[in-house]
């Protein structure tokens, strides 16, 4: 497959992973190009390969080619990153955009992302640096897809590092503990950061008061006292949306 690059309608190269990703137009198709700069990038991209293999949902973008490198080519979807830091050009109020819609369609978008971790955690992986930035959101036809789950690792696993990447805003504590187990529960809590942001709003709290009390036990600070796992916090969680 050939990739003319240079030609790119779109470049995203302030990514903190090392690696960069282009917006190009092949074999009549548009295409989300995402290329290596360093050795962790690269790992973390030969890690995104085997994710990828192990996944199906119809909200997870996942490539439809996998070249040397390795070079991973997704399918091009349109919309907006709910986070600014990582949005390319000038669309920077895709979060706000977002915080203005029907409540209802919010609550669609949170069960789309609660749905695909349940085929996330079925294939036995745990999610690693989940964050606004992995929200594609689509306003013209109300879907939300996830991106961008390089570092998604099969678990539960002992961490063995000081702290696993992603952002601070969605990560619970023992992801700072080396020593530390990270399964289930710790994508709970994440999930749960999840609700709390998306359900925010600069007016203030737009759910229920039965779907902050989901998000809340999801995040509380030891393991232990969370819903047992991703499948127990999406059960909660759909008790709390109206009926049909």
């Amino acid at each position: 497959m050939e990739l003319p690059l240079d030609s790119a309608f779109a470049v995203f190269d302030a990514q903190g992973s090392g690696c960069v990703s282009y917006g190009v137009e092949a074999a009549g198709r548009r295409w989300f190009v995402k290329t290596a700069t360093t050795e962790r990038s690269r790992h973390s991209l030969l890690q995104a390969t085997r994710f990828h293999a192990a996944v199906r949902h119809p909200a997870i973008v996942r490539p439809e080619h996998v070249l040397d490198g390795p070079t991973l080519v997704y399918p091009w979807h349109d919309g907006s990153v709910l986070n600014h830091a990582t949005t390319h050009g000038s669309d920077r109020t895709a979060l706000r955009r977002f915080q203005h819609l029907p409540r209802r369609d919010v609550e669609t978008a949170i069960d789309t992302i609660l749905d695909a971790h349940l085929a996330v955690t079925a294939a036995g992986y745990v999610a690693v640096d989940l964050y606004d930035g992995c929200f594609l959101y689509d306003f013209h036809a109300r879907r939300l897809r996830l991106i961008d789950l390089d570092e998604y690792r099969r678990g539960p696993f002992t961490l063995d590092t000081d702290r696993l990447p992603g952002s601070r805003r969605y990560m619970a504590p023992e992801e700072f503990v080396r020593g530390a187990l990270i399964g289930q529960r710790t994508t709970v809590y994440t999930l749960g950061r999840t609700i709390h942001h998306v359900l925010d709003s600069p007016r203030g709290w737009r759910g229920s008061q039965q779907q902050r009390q989901v998000a809340t036990r999801a995040t509380t600070t030891t393991p232990a006292d969370r819903h047992p796992d991703v499948a127990a916090l999406v059960a909660a969680w759909r008790t709390t949306l109206p009926n049909p």
